[in-house]
């Protein structure tokens, strides 16, 4: 009887606790034209992770700076930020709040092809990106709205708070079945095949379109994420995972999706031009 309460008990609290989940449910920005209407699950708290941002982006900046990668091209960094200034205020038309962000926008020395904004708007670009690619400043802005778009899209909240979810997920799983542990292992890796990359893939897309679209409305042309993604295809040989082992899109496929919506922005782009 004992045990049969206690699962009843396990069920009720699991139960109170999808309900509370759906509360959360929510959209972190306006559509805007490229119309992004998903809905997100956002347990952790926005200030929460903007103060995580803040905090792991010092830490960089500082072993940047011991040891003298930060910074260290001042016309490429004034560059840069330039490109920055012209696309922050464009961020409202998805979130009225973020062009008051306090955004910060640096270049680190590093081969690495790599770019970031973390949350809060929280920029590092890495110098390898630009040079190795020869980035015009359009295909810079590609980069920088798509990066953008994840920080505007809180796509670091929404990882945080599904990965809380899958945890919740397999303690309930053991506790309710009785699984033994060394079958939970299979089923949190069956939790990240079928849920995290997914996800994963969508946030990507997601931050292509927003991207194109910020970058239209700052006066960049969209189809220069098109031609970036064209030199990273070329860039990566061909070795790129099959899609769906992947957490990014597939080359050909993003790169279609990117002309189907850079099509769709380049009015706004003209209009930047009248």
């Amino acid at each position: 009887m004992n045990r049969l309460m206690n699962r009843l008990m396990k069920t009720t609290l699991l139960s109170l606790g999808i309900l509370s989940l759906n509360a959360c449910v929510s959209q972190s920005t306006k559509s805007g034209d490229v119309g992004i209407e998903r809905k997100q699950l956002l347990l952790v708290s926005e200030q929460e992770m903007m103060q995580g941002g803040a905090q792991a982006y010092a830490g960089v900046l500082n072993e940047a700076k011991q040891n003298k990668q930060l910074n260290t091209d001042p016309v490429l960094t004034k560059r840069v930020r330039a490109i920055a200034d012209r696309l922050i205020p464009q961020t409202a038309i998805f979130r009225p709040d973020a062009p008051k962000w306090n955004w910060e926008v640096n270049v680190l020395k590093s081969d690495e092809l790599n770019a970031w904004c973390m949350p809060g708007g929280k920029i590092a670009f890495y110098t390898g990106i630009i040079e190795k690619l020869q980035l015009t400043d359009a295909e810079i802005a590609a980069i920088m709205g798509h990066e953008m778009a994840h920080a505007l899209r809180e796509h670091s909240r929404e990882r945080a708070s599904n990965q809380m979810v899958q945890n919740l997920g397999l303690v309930a799983l053991g506790a309710l079945a009785g699984v033994e542990e060394k079958y939970l292992g299979a089923a949190a890796l069956a939790m990240q095949v079928t849920l995290t990359l997914p996800n994963s893939r969508t946030h990507e897309i997601e931050a292509d379109r927003m991207g194109v679209e910020l970058a239209a409305r700052a006066g960049y042309d969209p189809y220069a994420a098109v031609t970036l993604w064209e030199k990273m295809q070329k860039q990566s040989g061909g070795g790129q995972p099959m899609e769906f082992l992947s957490t990014h899109p597939a080359h050909e496929n993003r790169i279609k999706d990117l002309n189907v919506y850079a099509k769709r922005v380049y009015p706004l782009y003209l209009q930047t031009k009248k």
